[in-house]
């Protein structure tokens, strides 16, 4: 589960210092190899409730399975790809194929808590954590390590091995079929594959709502393309966006097994403010993945090996906070201790010039590794108890969509400030937008009233979805 559940995160960050060598071998310019990182976003914002789905209905083995496949096979495609066309293919696949990780691992671990009346798994949550959002910062170090080894083509190749891991692991551990019950039942025992599940559990479902997957795919689409390269004439993408959301809504409203039961959704207000925490909290986070890593190659003239280094405090920090806090219940107070880090971290980016000491560029890599280990885990605890356990898959899914939103965000402001070059007054631009976007990740925080109604993980056997 853990192996399975890093290969989103990592693969989303280990591309930001891989641009820069394969536009110089492939003869792409910036706004070319920015299609690398697009791709990837695009498919997993799409793929994540569309796979989690499809775990809540056929179980998560054969799902995983055929995720980490397509892992594998874009691991080959990216490494023997002849040009950019094909590598971005690569990176579409890869999207598809890494999606199946985290939602599954939800999936399991709520099943896994149901069938054995447990109470709530705080330490594989905080293991998840860490392996799931913590590890991917320390994509940008892993990739500069690998390109320094063996070039670019290395950080597509590490899919290979990670990919042939969890099918093995998956195919002799994974349980065929899980039923998670409703809530306060606890008979989501693992079931041979073909076996009926239990009366009283969630009901077999053999058709998806295709016409509403297509239209929330069109939905995001047209708003991560807008997102791309946001312009005025460019306003048309939106219209589409709210056209086809609006298509989408009515569509879930009538269909008799909704893809996303919108309406479940709309009535739970705690869920859906954690989504949005996530899409702000992500849109800092990765605004300074990619900002602060390409401002440290092109403004501070760094090697992409030694960029990669300079994060490497923000991963060790992020490791260390989720382990020491994550048995811990306060839901609230980390988030709020959170948001407050990345505040400080954008204002310490304010003060980071052309020729900032080593000291200082560290001290910012550590402040922001506090927000990584602490916000992460804080959100997937409260997702952990807010959905409805029978859609555990789809929500776990849609939490991640929410991150790349997030991701898009971040990756059209470092585009729009830093232009051509990643410039310190560009740098100083960015860290503004994310001083704003901290800011309103610290409000929704404070008036979320539900965040300190959460059950705690050391006294609650079972909760029901939040409301």
């Amino acid at each position: 589960m853990m192996i399975g559940s890093i290969l989103n995160p990592i693969n989303s960050s280990i591309i930001a210092v891989a641009l820069a060598p394969i536009g110089a071998a492939l003869g792409a310019d910036a706004a070319r190899t920015a299609w690398l990182i697009s791709a990837l976003y695009l498919a997993t914002s799409i793929g994540q409730p569309l796979v989690g789905r499809l775990v809540d209905t056929y179980g998560p083995k054969r799902l995983f399975l055929a995720g980490a496949a397509l892992t594998g096979v874009a691991g080959v495609i990216g490494t023997l790809a002849p040009n950019l066309t094909v590598l971005v293919a690569a990176r579409v696949i890869l999207g598809f194929g890494t999606c199946a990780g985290y939602p599954a691992a939800m999936y399991l671990i709520r099943s896994e808590a149901e069938r054995t009346g447990m109470k709530s798994p705080a330490g594989v949550l905080t293991t998840l954590a860490v392996t799931g959002q913590t590890v991917a910062v320390i994509g940008p170090t892993l990739g500069g390590l690998l390109i320094g080894l063996g070039g670019w083509r290395s950080t597509f190749a590490i899919n290979i091995p990670l990919a042939i891991a969890c099918l093995v692991l998956g195919w002799i551990h994974l349980p065929g079929r899980t039923a998670i019950a409703p809530s306060g039942a606890a008979d989501g025992a693992p079931l041979p594959d073909g076996a009926p599940l239990p009366v009283g559990g969630p009901r077999p479902r053999n058709r998806l709502d295709w016409a509403g997957v297509l239209l929330f795919a069109a939905t995001l689409v047209s708003l991560l393309l807008f997102l791309m390269d946001a312009r005025t004439d460019r306003a048309w993408l939106i219209a589409l966006t709210l056209l086809a959301g609006t298509g989408f809504a009515l569509r879930e409203r009538r269909a008799a097994d909704p893809f996303i039961d919108v309406g479940v959704f709309a009535g739970n207000i705690p869920l859906l403010a954690t989504y949005a925490r996530t899409f702000v909290a992500y849109t800092v986070s990765y605004s300074f993945i990619y900002g602060f890593t390409q401002w440290l190659e092109d403004g501070r003239g760094l090697s992409a090996s030694a960029a990669g280094l300079l994060l490497l405090p923000t991963f060790a920090v992020g490791i260390v906070v989720s382990t020491l806090t994550g048995r811990k219940a306060v839901v609230r107070g980390k988030l709020v201790v959170g948001a407050v880090a990345q505040l400080v971290a954008c204002a310490m980016l304010l003060a980071v010039g052309d020729h900032a000491a080593v000291w200082l560029l560290v001290a910012v890599a550590v402040v922001l590794g506090l927000p990584q280990g602490l916000v992460s885990l804080a959100n997937q605890n409260a997702l952990y108890f807010q959905a409805d356990p029978a859609r555990m898959g789809a929500s776990s899914g849609l939490l991640r969509t929410f991150m790349y939103l997030g991701a898009m965000v971040a990756s059209s402001a470092t585009g729009a400030f830093f232009g051509r070059r990643a410039t310190t007054s560009g740098l100083h631009g960015l860290a503004l937008f994310m001083l704003a976007a901290a800011a309103v990740f610290l409000v929704l925080t404070l008036v979320d009233r539900s965040l300190g109604r959460i059950a705690a993980p050391q006294e609650t056997k079972q909760a029901a979805p939040a409301r």
